[in-house]
């Protein structure tokens, strides 16, 4: 192979560094590869094909995330086992009836290798697929090789409730807090060691690390090109906001879904812009801007499946990011969630069991529908935060 073309500017990720530098990992093995569209070299080219077109390995089986290997599956969509046309291998979906590899797919596999573009919230479901696979092949001693990948809002802070177990979901799969500030090389990493993975059982787990990342560079610093992780994560500008703006899926207010720009238009068919605004301007919030806003949900084919109030007229704000630096998305979904409830406390519902899940703690809710503070409810978390904050600091790779 030759050298992988890349600017100078251009950080080595993890695939980059498995096939040039570290392929003694996967040497002769027939490979099980957990990836999705976001799976690529620095340089842009597709794993799925570089590892087929090798003469290192043997690909014998694909394992697609939500939203699938193409990644234009809409959010929540069941995803279909298949075989990949090009390759002929069986595609096997961890987004159907199943989230976690059995003994029978993982059958003839020798090493398990997993490339995806995370976006650092807990309840992005790749991870959840990521710590599941884990598990299974702990169970089942094969090899797992992760190809590290940057944290796109980079990793420096950690924010949000640690879930609790009673709230343990596909969607909150680990005992961490909303924003982790890690990467998933690291993630991984601690669930392992930590004795996280059911049973305690412990993988063997390699992580091929990137070259010249740092903590504190966003994704578009990296040099690498931005692929919307998934339908509904359009840009980085939409991922710095998305862990605190998720919280509103699991309320009666629409989260932008079916537009251009969701978890950036935020409204309902009975709310006021000038209501909600005035109720913001009583929060401190750095870092964003708040405009009035009028949209119309519609089903987008492969990004958005039956949205929240479909075709329905909704009023509220967008939210656009002024310093991504001194944004706190968690604080930020906090602050929104809190001007709704104050100036429409009746139509404002928080879904009981979906938004706690979400949030990680019911005491979320519990104190939103009491009218506490935005700051009073980001505060009650700190305790535990700073708990999570030791264990992570063990497993920081860069």
């Amino acid at each position: 192979m030759n050298a992988v073309q890349q600017s100078q500017d251009t950080i080595r990720i993890g695939a980059d560094r498995l096939l040039y530098e570290s392929n003694e990992l996967i040497e002769g093995k027939r490979i099980g590869l957990l990836t999705n569209h976001t799976g690529r070299l620095s340089n842009g080219s597709p794993l799925i094909d570089m590892l087929a077109a090798s003469d290192i390995c043997r690909l014998h089986a694909l394992y697609g995330p939500e939203h699938g290997i193409a990644g234009d599956t809409p959010d929540g969509e069941v995803v279909e086992h298949g075989r990949d046309p090009k390759y002929g291998v069986q595609v096997y979906s961890l987004y159907g009836k199943t989230h976690k590899p059995t003994a029978e797919m993982l059958d003839g596999v020798e090493v398990i290798v997993c490339d995806i573009q995370d976006v650092g919230a807990r309840f992005y479901t790749f991870i959840s697929t990521i710590a599941l696979a884990l598990e299974a092949a702990g169970e089942m001693k094969i090899p797992f090789v992760l190809l590290d990948r940057p944290n796109p809002i980079r990793g420096l802070s950690f924010d949000g409730p640690v879930r609790v177990e009673s709230l343990k979901a596909f969607v909150a799969w680990m005992p961490i807090p909303i924003s982790h500030g890690l990467t998933i090389g690291e993630l991984a990493t601690l669930w392992n060691n930590e004795g996280w993975l059911a049973n305690s059982v412990k993988a063997p787990l390699t992580v091929v690390e990137m070259d010249g990342w740092e903590r504190s560079m966003w994704y578009d610093e990296t040099g690498l090109a931005w692929i919307p992780p998934s339908p509904n994560m359009p840009t980085l500008e939409t991922a710095v906001v998305y862990p605190g703006m998720c919280l509103i899926e699991g309320t009666s207010i629409s989260e932008g879904r079916g537009t251009a720009s969701p978890f950036q238009l935020i409204g309902a068919p009975w709310a006021d812009p000038e209501r909600i605004l005035k109720e913001l301007s009583s929060f401190q919030i750095p870092g964003v801007a708040f405009a009035p806003a009028e949209f119309t949900p519609t089903e987008i084919p492969g990004t958005a499946s039956e949205p929240k109030y479909e075709g329905t007229l909704c009023r509220g704000i967008r939210l656009s990011v002024t310093d991504r630096s001194a944004v706190s998305p968690v604080h930020l979904g906090i602050c929104v969630l809190s001007a709704f409830k104050r100036a429409y406390p009746a139509e404002t519902v928080l879904r009981n069991r979906r938004f706690d899940i979400l949030s990680g703690n019911k005491s979320v809710r519990q104190q939103l529908d009491r009218g506490s503070h935005p700051d009073e409810i980001c505060a009650a978390w700190e305790p535990e935060l700073r708990a999570f904050g030791e264990v992570r600091s063990n497993y920081l790779l860069y």
